[in-house]
């Protein structure tokens, strides 16, 4: 039978750190999840588990267990991310001619006729993570998480920390970056 968590965690506690390699197998693949979407290459999604992994060890003693692990796990998990993104922040402007023959062309049919835009899925996405990555790290943070993985504000509160109405005001201001982000491509190409 396969030990639970709390008795992993228990033993890691103990001295028998090798058992912390279990909880490392089990939740790799959501801390691996969680960190593509924050950041682009392969490598910073390692970097980012891995500082997930040295972080959750070090702090395994703080793990009051009063939720499961694997909440405490993800919280920590987001958290890192958003310190990614705050340590990697990318204020460059996205010039129109950055932008690929199908996104462009998705986006001259989104301004020009919306209602007749053709779908094309893969390059309204590289758009959007595009747009993204034009945003400070506390609105990337929040539009994905409310956007993307269509969590709740009252989640968004619990894995942050934030407090709800801070949730809120960062959501709306995250949005209206993203406004002007998309306005200044719009900008530069129709006017």
């Amino acid at each position: 039978m396969e030990p639970t968590d709390a008795e992993l965690i228990a033993e890691v506690l103990k001295g028998h750190t090798a058992r912390f390699e279990l909880l490392v197998k089990k939740y790799s693949p959501r801390v691996f999840a969680i960190a593509r979407r924050y950041a682009r290459r392969e490598i910073e999604v390692e970097d980012i588990a891995q500082e997930v992994w040295l972080k959750s060890f070090q702090k395994l003693g703080t793990f009051r267990g009063e939720a499961p692990f694997e909440h405490w796990l993800m919280r920590l998990t987001v958290r890192t991310c958003y310190d990614f993104l705050r340590g990697h922040q990318r204020n460059r402007e996205l010039n129109f001619s950055e932008l690929t023959e199908p996104e462009e062309d998705w986006l001259d049919r989104v301004v020009t006729l919306p209602s007749e835009a053709v779908e094309n899925a893969e390059a309204a996405r590289q758009l959007v993570t595009r747009l993204l990555e034009q945003l400070s790290p506390a609105a990337r943070l929040v539009i994905t998480l409310l956007e993307i993985e269509e969590r709740s504000i009252k989640e968004i509160a619990q894995l942050t920390g934030w407090s709800l109405a801070l949730v809120k005001v960062r959501a709306f201001r995250a949005r209206a970056e993203m406004k002007k982000c998309l306005a200044r491509l719009s900008k530069g190409k129709y006017l």
